[in-house]
């Protein structure tokens, strides 16, 4: 005998919903009971609106579910600390009745034993799952829409788009696995490296060959506040229009390095060009209107080692920290910017701060235009 065959009226998955949306739900229950999805997990998607993704759900992490208790037995990790590591990923926690770990989870889980083996501390697991779940969260936002564009056509019906998601999914999921993994692996390449890079300049060794150079960062007022009020794609857009303007900002022998989310850093062998281009951007931002956030900027000179087309070293570490504290719509440079550029440009003192990871106090100025 089949399973029991399920009243959706009586479960209350269809309140709410008249005339064609009813239809339409009654026939994408109906087949994602024939695709064997339990009642459970009918009732949870309809309650969280997110069942027309269940389809494509069960393509990407499998059809497998388990209970927190079950997790817990299978690898050997406390209950609380699941509960835990959940909650720092940003993900709802589930009642403990409620099978809704995947086997991705699972082996995650597992994975909780090779960090403590290593001398991780649970703390400073959490503190990484932290990072991790802020940043992954809004890239799947992203990833998630990208199959939606593919097989949203006018006057699909509920079910019909949930088929054409899981068929989309299905084809672009294993894309995911190697590109957020190579690409958390070249960040990390490039964090330790400027680790490294930094400690030896603060135990006094030498980089060898090292250069002067002028860095600037540039990054977009209030973005982390706009990236809860915005979805991804206008975030994106915001993003991808900061290239474009620094890029048309960087005049050799300026060159854009690289855009990091809302910021962009631009380096050159002398200050002054770094500084026009600086200004150029500040204005180029502002002449996009009141939709494009200002700019604000922070200007550092000194040595730094070049690797693989970008920098490391204090002037990267002190721009980054400058631009953190500049004005909106301002350009902040260091005392040695300022020597190198003094008599092109007008300054203004800004005060003497103490900035994080810099060990002595920095004395900034505020650079602008002269007057013709």
């Amino acid at each position: 005998m089949g399973p029991e065959p399920i009243d959706f009226v009586a479960e209350g998955l269809l309140d709410g919903l008249d005339g064609e949306q009813r239809t339409e739900r009654l026939a994408l229950l109906e087949q994602l009971v024939a695709d064997g999805v339990p009642l459970s997990e009918l009732r949870r998607t309809t309650a969280s609106g997110t069942i027309v993704y269940l389809p494509a759900d069960r393509v990407i992490v499998g059809s497998e579910r388990f209970t927190s208790a079950e997790v817990a037995e299978m690898s050997g990790v406390e209950p609380d600390f699941l509960v835990a590591a959940r909650r720092a990923m940003g993900l709802p926690i589930p009642g403990p009745d409620e099978a809704v770990y995947t086997a991705a989870e699972l082996e995650s889980a597992r994975m909780t034993h090779v960090a403590r083996d290593a001398g991780i501390s649970d703390d400073d697991l959490l503190d990484l799952l932290r990072v991790l779940g802020r940043g992954l969260a809004q890239a799947a936002e992203t990833m998630r829409a990208l199959p939606l564009k593919l097989v949203l056509e006018p006057g699909m019906s509920e079910a019909e788009l949930a088929r054409g998601y899981a068929q989309a999914a299905a084809g672009l999921y294993p894309l995911v696995d190697p590109l957020v993994s190579s690409l958390l692996a070249l960040h990390l390449r490039h964090a330790t490296q400027s680790t490294v890079v930094s400690e030896l300049e603060r135990s006094g060794g030498l980089l060898p060959g090292s250069r002067e150079v002028a860095v600037c960062f540039a990054d977009l007022v209030g973005f982390t506040r706009l990236g809860e009020e915005l979805p991804p794609d206008e975030l994106g857009h915001l993003a991808a229009r900061l290239e474009a303007l620094a890029t048309e900002s960087a005049h050799a022998p300026v060159r854009l390095v690289k855009t990091i989310g809302d910021a962009a850093m631009l380096a050159s062998p002398e200050p002054g060009p770094l500084l026009d281009a600086a200004l150029e951007l500040i204005d180029a931002a502002d002449a996009e209107g009141e939709d494009f956030p200002q700019l604000r900027a922070g200007v550092a000179l000194g040595r730094a080692l070049p690797r693989a087309g970008d920098w490391f070293g204090r002037p990267v570490n002190l721009a980054s920290r400058i631009t953190a504290i500049a004005r909106p719509g301002s350009v902040l440079a260091e005392r040695e910017v300022r020597e190198s550029a003094r008599e092109a440009y007008g300054w203004s003192y800004a005060g003497e701060r103490r900035l994080r990871g810099i060990r002595e106090p920095v004395a900034l100025f505020r650079v602008r235009r002269t007057s013709a």
